[in-house]
């Protein structure tokens, strides 16, 4: 197994979300400048939540994904801006609720904010992100983008509430597990790509392709960070190695592994996950038993899979630099396994 490549680096010879960001550099520039002035409030708590997480980096794909599709769309105007901070403070604010209902401690490879501010300032902060979010996609006069957007904020939603059903149930199926991530993870992905031609008034066939192209994709995302968990490096994950096992959440490899495993090691799961008997001796026989069925390597093909799709939605794009940009990022999220 291998570790998350961040998007400053990048691994010798392999794919790259290099083309990517030049491409769209000079649309981030105005997103980070929207991001930094949205944030101001006349309660000091706020920004400084805000921007901590928002400083600390993280890899702002999902934006970058909406201003690649307005491009790819030929959009000539600022709506995509707009849209695509949008995007970027719906998943600011999901970050900061995900990490209050884990008990997560790490975010991006420093503190959560709800270890150093609280849970109830998190959640708070969070719903403050959204509404801003809300604001600027009325500001771009798009009922249809601003539909797109809060059916995906809906939807995250009921992901992270299914997910919270499923937690802790080693008895999970894949596909219900499968159900969970085109919730919670790959929901944004599909809305940030489709608001792109929506805006550039495509027809349904563009807007469906780059829907298709981005669930597809956050499905892999997903799937890869779900291997990584159980083999990745903490200083490159931005959280800590085993916090899925941790936490007790159900995720591919160890849906996988469950099925596939013998009668003891099924208890085994029982034990560490439902009854949360869990140390750094239960997580190194988790691995391993992960090891053992091939899950990691399975759960990467599922991976390779989506991704595969996302590459074929976008097949009726003319061949333009912005569109091998974009195959050139779904290769990239699932080199994050190598």
């Amino acid at each position: 197994m291998g570790v998350v490549v961040s998007l400053e680096e990048k691994s010798s010879g392999g794919p790259s979300l290099d083309a990517l960001l030049a491409l769209t550099r000079p649309g981030m520039e105005g997103v980070n400048r929207l991001i930094l002035s949205r944030v101001g409030s006349d309660v000091e708590m706020i920004p400084e939540i805000a921007r901590h997480l928002i400083d600390s980096g993280g890899k702002r794909l999902r934006p970058m994904l909406t201003l690649a599709t307005a491009s790819l769309c030929d959009y000539a105007g600022e709506g995509d801006v707009k849209l695509a901070a949008a995007v970027e403070f719906m998943h600011t604010a999901t970050l900061l609720h995900d990490d209050v209902v884990d008990d997560s401690e790490m975010r991006r490879g420093k503190l959560a904010a709800r270890m150093l501010w609280g849970n109830e300032a998190s959640v708070l902060v969070g719903d403050f992100l959204l509404g801003q979010a809300f604001k600027m996609m009325v500001e771009v006069g798009s009922l249809h983008a601003l539909d797109v957007l809060s059916t995906a904020a809906t939807v995250i939603a009921e992901g992270e509430v299914m997910q919270l059903a499923v937690a802790k149930n080693t008895e999970t199926t894949e596909d219900e597990y499968l159900q969970v991530v085109r919730g919670k993870t790959a929901a944004l992905f599909a809305a940030a790509c489709e608001v792109g031609p929506i805006i550039a008034g495509k027809s349904k066939t563009e807007q469906a392709a780059c829907r298709s192209y981005g669930t597809n994709l956050g499905i892999a995302f997903q799937l890869i960070d779900d291997a990584l968990d159980y083999g990745g490096v903490a200083s490159k994950l931005g959280k800590n190695t085993g916090d899925d096992f941790r936490e007790g959440k159900i995720t591919l490899p160890v849906v996988l592994s469950y099925r596939r495993g013998t009668e003891t090691e099924r208890a085994f799961w029982k034990r560490t996950l439902e009854e949360g008997q869990h140390g750094d001796a239960e997580l190194a026989e988790a691995m391993a038993i992960v090891k053992k069925h091939r899950a990691i390597e399975d759960t990467i093909d599922r991976a390779r899979h989506y991704g595969a799709m996302a590459r074929d939605a976008l097949a009726i794009f003319a061949d333009t630099p912005m569109k091998r940009a974009m195959l050139e990022a779904v290769d990239f999220c699932i080199s994050r396994a190598h």
